[in-house]
C-alpha cells in the first residue's frame, strides 16, 4: 500500500514539474512577444528599412551620369554663376527657403524664385533636366543630403526643394571646385537610358532656352 502510494506521489509530482516547465516556456514566449510589439511600436525595430533606403545610391531613385565628351570624359562642375536655382519650402518651418536662397546667393549661384512648394518630399530633393545635368551635380554638391530627380524640363533651371531633413549646407571646403571631374552617383545611367521620368513642376523657361 505503502509503495502505490509513493508511486501516485511522485507521479504528481512529475505531472507538477512538467505543468511548471509548459507554465514557463508559454510566459517567456509571452513576454518575447511583448518585448517584439514593444519595439516595432516604438520603431526601433522597422527603422532599418528607412536606413537601408538611405543607404543606397541617391536614396533609392536612379539618377544621370554625368555626361561624356567623345573621348570619354565626364562633365565638369560649372561655375555657381551660370546655374539658376528655384528655391521651393517643402517643409512647415516657414523661412527656410530663403535662409538657403541666401545662402547660395551667397555662394554665387543665380537664385531666380523662393517660394512654397506643393511637393510632399521626406528630404530635399534637386529638380532638373536631361540638358542641366552637370549644373544639377553642381548644386547637389552643396547639400549633404539631398536626392537627384530628373523629370522632363528641357530648360536648364534646377528646381531645390527643401525637405524636413535639411540641417545646413555642405561646407564650402568641401564642394568640389568649378572644373573639376564631377563624381558621378553611384549606379548612376546614361540619360538616355532613364525612362519615364516625371513630369517637371510648372516655372518659367529658364533664359538659356528660349
Amino acid at each position: 500500500m505503502t509503495e502505490a502510494f509513493d508511486e501516485r506521489e511522485a507521479r504528481k509530482r512529475y505531472i507538477r514539474r512538467r505543468q511548471g516547465i509548459v507554465l514557463g516556456c508559454v510566459g517567456t514566449v509571452l513576454v518575447a512577444a511583448l518585448i517584439t510589439a514593444t519595439l516595432f511600436y516604438t520603431h526601433v525595430i522597422g527603422a532599418g528599412a528607412g536606413s537601408s533606403s538611405q543607404a543606397q545610391p541617391n536614396y533609392g531613385v536612379q539618377a544621370p551620369c554625368a555626361p561624356k565628351d567623345k573621348a570619354g570624359i565626364a562633365a565638369k562642375y560649372v561655375d555657381n554663376s551660370s546655374v539658376q536655382v528655384r528655391i521651393l519650402n517643402g517643409t512647415k518651418f516657414a523661412g527656410l527657403a530663403k535662409a538657403v536662397g541666401n545662402a547660395l546667393i551667397n555662394r554665387d549661384f543665380e537664385v531666380t524664385t523662393i517660394g512654397t512648394s506643393n511637393e510632399k518630399v521626406e528630404r530635399t530633393v534637386i529638380h532638373f533636366g536631361r540638358d542641366a545635368i552637370a549644373q544639377a551635380y553642381t548644386v547637389n554638391a552643396n547639400f549633404t543630403d539631398a536626392i537627384m530627380q530628373m523629370d522632363d524640363r528641357k530648360d536648364q533651371l534646377i528646381d531645390v526643394v527643401i525637405g524636413p531633413t535639411f540641417t545646413d549646407l555642405q561646407d564650402q571646403k568641401k564642394v568640389p571646385a568649378a572644373g573639376g571631374e564631377i563624381d558621378s552617383i553611384s549606379g548612376c545611367v546614361a540619360a538616355d537610358g532613364l525612362r519615364n521620368v516625371p513630369k517637371a513642376q510648372p516655372h518659367t523657361v529658364s533664359k538659356e532656352s528660349k
